[in-house]
């Protein structure tokens, strides 16, 4: 205990001291939300990754789908690195920064502000990315409370709080670059820690091979009659896996706290090995926690579904480490949400501040009131979900994977075909843009209030996110070839940076 506990110590104290490091870095709008646009390759690519990945996908969506598809689980991972990180900076990085840059945005909502040039349609995106980045949040706490419970006998109420509570004080403290130097650290962290963390766990079950073997023996005529199913290349239900492999890998292109990673990129010779480092920690980290999720089922005689639900696999599987171990683990855990939840927070504020209060303001805020009121609205959005994660935990909705589903669900359907064609198609109007927000906002509401009224396939929150992307690439072009043409003079102020690249 001792030991675990002067690793906790030792890590929030150094979490802390980089927040206070970072003030001066933090005193204007752009140094607090952007770290002033000078972030490297390494430190954007790690912060990426590492709020990409948090106790979501260690605890909820390894253990879950690791039960439900088994070794086969482990395509989300690959699909992670390959969609949701390489395709994302090689598709959007670059021309997400210049066009951004070009149109001084800050916040996705202020990007379809400027590049549509229509306010309602900020105002929308704003309140879209506040009401749906809490239930993601929400699932952070339950995912890092199951871990400390086991390692430390902890009450759920006082994990949630130690957790809020320590990333607030840096990221109110130092803003996106104590964020980002953070989410290096955590990184290397989570790097080092799931690979030992892998050996450890197969180590328990004689190895590698043993594991493989053990789970070629596993059964569940419930699933599937086929012998050694869980063992295969495509697991018993590769439709729904699919399903998870897009959400968890194209919702990322959707999501305001991962694209505006590329906004504050330090320059366009970044976004090559920026490329390269980030889909390298995503095969690590997403691959190595579906990985070891995959094996969850070497553990069944430890662990009852029925009363402690999918959540509960992971911690089970990690109980018989040693307590070094143990320690590491929980550092690892709470570096991935930590740095999740700040990136969270600092998005769900500046768009508040900045895309709700101050722009729409007729004498607009001081510089200094600007950061005053988004470190207000850091505590105001870190209050919230506490409350809704405690509230949560002692309800009926008990999976994280359902909550994380719901948040990409709706960010990403409502985003990432508006955004995709906004950065590449003239043609893209304001009219598309506002039926996919109605459209993919609707469905994930009714998906949590009438699920029963949806095909089998679409129950699924995750489906229905995944159904939301893809539908979403087709309702945008057709409603924009059927509606007015986009404003002339936006337009080409929008693409004049392109232009001028072309004549150069």
């Amino acid at each position: 205990m001792a030991i675990k506990i002067i690793m906790l110590i030792a890590f929030f104290s150094l979490m802390v001291a980089i927040g206070f490091y970072c003030r001066r870095q933090a005193r204007d709008v752009d140094g607090f939300v952007l770290g002033g646009r000078g972030a490297g390759p390494w430190l954007t690519a790690f912060a990426y990754g590492t709020s990409y990945f948090s106790a979501v996908v260690f605890v909820g969506y390894a253990g879950q789908f690791g039960w439900k598809y088994g070794i086969s689980a482990t395509w989300a991972g690959i699909g992670n690195a390959l969609i949701g990180s390489l395709l994302a900076w090689v598709i959007l990085g670059r021309r997400t920064r210049r066009m951004t840059q070009h149109l001084n945005s800050k916040t996705m909502p202020d990007f379809f502000e400027k590049r549509f040039g229509n306010n309602s349609l900020k105002i929308a995106a704003s309140i879209i990315t506040f009401v749906f980045l809490i239930p993601y949040t929400a699932s952070l706490y339950n995912g890092l409370s199951r871990l400390f419970g086991m390692a430390f006998s902890i009450d759920y109420s006082v994990c949630v709080i130690i957790m809020a509570v320590l990333t607030g004080v840096y990221v109110i403290a130092g803003g996106y670059m104590a964020t980002a130097i953070n989410d290096f650290i955590q990184g290397i962290v989570m790097l080092f820690g799931i690979v030992a963390v892998i050996v450890a766990v197969l180590n328990t079950k004689g190895g590698l091979m043993a594991s493989l073997d053990g789970l070629a023996q596993v059964n569940d005529a419930s699933v599937s009659s086929t012998p050694g199913i869980f063992n295969s290349f495509l697991g018993p239900d590769p439709l729904n896996l699919l399903g998870v492999v897009l959400l968890t890998s194209l919702g990322t292109w959707g999501l305001p706290q991962m694209v505006t990673k590329f906004y504050a990129i330090k320059s366009e010779k970044s976004i090559r090995p920026g490329t390269v480092i980030s889909t390298i920690f995503a095969l690590v980290v997403a691959g190595g926690c579906y990985f070891l999720g995959g094996f969850g089922r070497l553990f069944s005689g430890q662990i009852d579904i029925a009363a402690n639900g999918f959540d509960s696999i992971v911690p089970t599987m990690l109980s018989g480490l040693p307590d070094i171990l143990i320690g590491l683990v929980v550092i690892l855990v709470m570096s991935a949400s930590m740095s999740t939840l700040s990136s969270l927070v600092l998005t769900s504020s500046s768009t508040i501040t900045l895309d709700l209060i101050n722009a729409n303001r007729k004498n607009k805020l001081s510089e200094k009131k600007q950061v005053f009121i988004m470190r207000i609205f850091i505590v105001v959005f870190i209050a919230i979900s506490v409350f809704i994660a405690i509230l949560q935990y002692k309800s009926s909705v008990t999976f994280i994977a359902q909550l994380m589903g719901v948040s990409w669900g709706a960010l990403a359907g409502a985003f990432l075909a508006p955004f995709l064609y906004g950065l590449f198609w003239k043609r893209t109007t304001v009219a598309a843009c506002w039926v996919n927000f109605i459209f993919s906002c609707t469905v994930m509401l009714l998906n949590i209030f009438c699920k029963s009224a949806f095909p089998v396939l679409l129950q699924s929150p995750i489906n229905a996110g995944a159904f939301c992307m893809l539908a979403g690439l087709g309702i945008v072009p057709l409603v924009s070839i059927f509606t007015p043409k986009p404003k002339k003079p936006v337009l080409d102020f929008a693409f004049e940076i392109f232009k001028k690249e072309n004549e150069g």
